[in-house]
């Protein structure tokens, strides 16, 4: 059996619900860490996580380092204790089971990376996201499947897991730190020549999110195209290689780690 390590990145969360949910993960998935990024946390949150009945590694940033950040600095301290890395959104919006049904197929060596669906003709969809978030969502799902290798019907569901050994082939050309930072490691995934399934979900909206629809719409869009092309430079396409050479893309997430997380 794999050892799983799980990463639940939060900024400013719900205390009650990410405790419940953390107590659910414990139970459902029995991962060998389990551990929460807290990005800008609030004093009561650190404490209540520090007397969680359940054991949780503690990671805080002063400032909000993004969820891409704050996942990836979350599986670069568990890649070397686990076999497969996951992560799932604070709020619980994926159930415990469902995040389990993500894990299985990495875990069984099936895939190298698992991306759970809220959007795929088997999801569960407990309770819908408004209109104009759910036409947001399904347009940016739309353009995405057609600027990405990965055909999917979902690209920014919080839950995904890899195997550490795909973490380790695509971790150095991963640079996006937001909400985008799921696409990319789709994208660069296949570009690795990542075996990636897509897997059905339960899924609970939570209203209370902290993301802005439109402006983080439009910030997708741009990291698609951003994606896409580091993707085609990684196979090698003249027309993106040349591209690659002359820009400056600076450090990736990796290589800028470890500047404001401190571990408690």
């Amino acid at each position: 059996m794999s050892n799983v390590g799980v990463v639940v990145p939060a900024y400013r969360p719900d205390t009650t619900r990410l405790t419940t949910y953390l107590s659910a993960l414990q139970e459902t998935l029995s991962p060998a860490a389990l551990r929460v990024e807290l990005d800008d946390p609030r004093p009561q949150t650190v404490e209540a996580l520090r007397a969680c009945s359940v054991p949780v590694d503690v990671s805080t940033s002063d400032g909000r380092r993004g969820k891409g950040a704050a996942i990836t600095a979350g599986f670069e301290s568990l890649a070397p204790r686990v076999d497969v890395l996951a992560f799932a959104d604070a709020d619980g919006s994926t159930p415990a089971a469902s995040l389990a049904d993500v894990v299985r197929p990495v875990t069984e060596g099936r895939v190298g990376l698992a991306v759970g669906s809220r959007r795929h003709p088997d999801a569960d969809i407990v309770s819908h996201q408004t209109l104009a978030r759910r036409r947001l969502g399904d347009g940016f799902a739309w353009l995405a499947r057609r600027f990405l290798d990965i055909p999917l019907y979902d690209y920014q569901c919080g839950a995904k897991a890899l195997s550490v050994e795909s973490w380790a082939a695509v971790r150095e050309h991963l640079y996006e730190p937001g909400f985008a930072w799921d696409i990319e490691l789709i994208a660069v995934a296949g570009a690795l020549d990542c075996r990636v399934a897509e897997v059905p979900v339960t899924w609970e909206d939570h209203p209370e999110s902290t993301v802005s629809t439109v402006d983080t719409t439009v910030r997708l869009g741009l990291a698609l195209l951003r994606s896409r092309h580091r993707a085609r430079s990684l196979r090698h396409d003249r027309l993106h290689a040349l591209l690659e050479r002359s820009r400056d893309t600076g450090p990736s997430l990796v290589e800028r780690l470890g500047v404001d997380a401190v571990d408690d």
